[in-house]
Order: structure tokens, then C-alpha cells, then sequence
């Protein structure tokens, strides 16, 4: 027999756990009924901003990062077409600035940054729906060049521009 404790226990933990809905333990909210997901690929369009240069496979690179946050941090399964939640875009910049410099006046620090620009769809909720930029940079000593240094910074870029994405597109951050 059970007693009225154990009964009123029973009762909150089945409440509480039917009230965490269609969260995951990542702090997705995943829409009812929603079971897949598409990235189409990110064009590259960097080149064509004043400033900006084109970096060859910046766009697959970036779309398969995409990819890969969304299959670890969800259950949903990406599809090529028609998925229940659709990320399609373009990089809009790829630039290196000087950030700092030294008391002769050359530059101590350089600065790449990335942008895209993101246009999110969901169409299991229409009203999440959005489209927005997001941008992120590495710093490196100036001393050094873009390309001894460009694994480790598009490694960091991607994970903090995929990231964002993520949270403002699922986890409402």
C-alpha cells in the first residue's frame, strides 16, 4: 500500500517531468511535432563588401559547422529538402583589421572576423522565424600571418557563430 506521501511524490515528479515539454538537455525548445532539419549551403559572398576578402571553402566549411552543432545539440535529423526547420544564408564578411598597434605606429594585433548573415525558418512555428546577422573575431599578434593561424580561428568563429545561431533559433537566448 502506498502511503499519501509517497502518492503526492509520485504525483509532483510525474508533473514536473511532463512539464519540461519538448525541452532537451541542451535548453532546446523543439517545436511539437518537429522531426528534421536543412542547411543549405551558406554562399560565400564575402568578396563583395569594400574591405572584405573571399576565403575559398569558407562556405562549406561553414555550412557543415552549422550542421554538426545542430545534430549533436538536438535529436532532429538532417534531410536535404523540405525539412521542418530550414538555415540558409550567406557570409557577408571575412576581414582583417589591425587592432592594436606599437608606439612607432604598426599594428600589434590583428583581428579576423566573420559575419553571416542568417535567415531561419521554422515552419512547424512560423512566428520563430527570423533573419539576422551574426558576427564574431579572433585576435592574433600581428607578427604572425592569417594563414599560420586560420585553422585555429575559424575553429573558434565557427563554434561561437554556430552556437549563437543555435540559441537564438532553439534555445531562445
Amino acid at each position: 500500500m502506498i502511503s499519501s506521501f509517497n502518492k503526492i511524490f509520485i504525483f509532483i515528479i510525474i508533473i514536473a517531468i511532463n512539464s519540461c515539454g519538448n525541452y532537451s538537455f541542451t535548453g532546446a525548445s523543439i517545436p511539437e511535432g518537429t522531426e528534421t532539419f536543412q542547411v543549405n549551403l551558406f554562399s560565400n559572398n564575402s568578396g563583395n563588401n569594400v574591405g572584405s576578402i573571399y576565403e575559398p571553402g569558407l562556405d562549406r566549411d561553414f555550412t557543415i559547422a552549422l550542421q554538426n552543432i545542430l545534430e549533436n545539440q538536438t535529436n532532429l535529423q538532417l534531410i536535404q529538402s523540405n525539412g521542418d526547420l530550414l538555415y540558409e544564408g550567406e557570409i557577408i564578411e571575412y576581414r582583417v583589421s589591425p587592432m592594436t598597434s606599437t608606439a612607432d605606429l604598426n599594428a600589434a594585433q590583428n583581428r579576423l572576423t566573420i559575419s553571416v548573415n542568417v535567415i531561419y525558418t521554422n515552419f512547424k512555428k512560423e512566428e520563430d522565424s527570423f533573419e539576422r546577422r551574426f558576427s564574431f573575431f579572433f585576435d592574433y599578434p600581428a607578427e604572425q600571418q592569417l594563414v599560420s593561424v586560420k585553422s585555429e580561428a575559424h575553429e573558434i568563429i565557427f563554434e561561437r557563430l554556430t552556437q549563437d545561431i543555435f540559441n537564438a533559433s532553439l534555445a531562445k537566448w
